[in-house]
């Protein structure tokens, strides 16, 4: 049976993690998240080194170990077997789908970004079990010099992927406009800042959850 994506999933980016502190925080929000109810989460480090991009996984994936529970890392697809990941998120000047898809093997998720006014021409060919679109809003934790598609671009991104295609929607999502982003064709919604930027992101997902317990 084809993984089931929930309708929100957060992606924690280290911009939000302490320098101080930073193996047990870690410890603590990964167990804080399991309880309110993440079922997948996405990882995201773009600096720092390799040894502690691999304890922060390994952290992560240590509290995060039920198996109901699917932990993406963003670009390291050379890591993924190694800090017991499920999958990973490739995309332009990350190494390709399809070497990615070597990488991990056949049973891992792997996502990719597929495109903002349009999708990209032969994405939904590549061998990834979600499509990334956007950004719907702006963003502030990611750097990105698309502009916004909105509402109207989801919607338009939906009817050329078809009604059996995984899609994703980034960046600039809120609570309120959840719903609305749902309605017009997403899959998923990926949230960042709009949960840790909150003093209790497991609180504030719960709140995310119960409001998109319909879709």
């Amino acid at each position: 049976m084809a993984y089931q994506f929930p309708p929100i999933y957060p992606i924690l980016d280290s911009s939000f993690i302490p320098a101080s502190g930073r193996r047990q925080f870690l410890h603590d929000l990964g167990a804080a998240l399991a309880d309110a109810g993440v079922t997948l989460l996405e990882y995201r480090k773009k600096t720092g080194s390799d040894a502690e991009l691999r304890s922060d996984a390994e952290t992560l994936r240590a509290v995060m170990s039920d198996e109901s529970i699917r932990l993406i890392l963003d670009d390291r697809a050379d890591l993924v077997c190694e800090v017991g990941f499920d999958g990973v998120h490739v995309d332009a000047g990350d190494i390709s789908v399809r070497e990615a898809r070597r990488i991990v093997g056949p049973g891992r998720i792997i996502g990719t970004f597929a495109g903002s006014d349009a999708l990209i021409p032969g994405i939904l060919d590549e061998p990834a079990n979600y499509f990334a679109i956007g950004p719907v809003f702006s963003t502030t934790t990611k750097q990105t010099d698309k502009k916004p598609i909105g509402i109207d671009g989801v919607r338009r991104l939906r009817q050329q992927a078809g009604p059996d295609v995984i899609l994703t929607a980034a960046a600039g999502i809120t609570l309120d406009t959840a719903p609305l982003v749902l309605e017009a064709g997403a899959s998923t919604v990926a949230v960042a800042a709009a949960l840790f930027s909150a003093a209790d992101p497991a609180s504030e997902f719960r709140r995310w959850r119960e409001r998109l317990a319909d879709f």
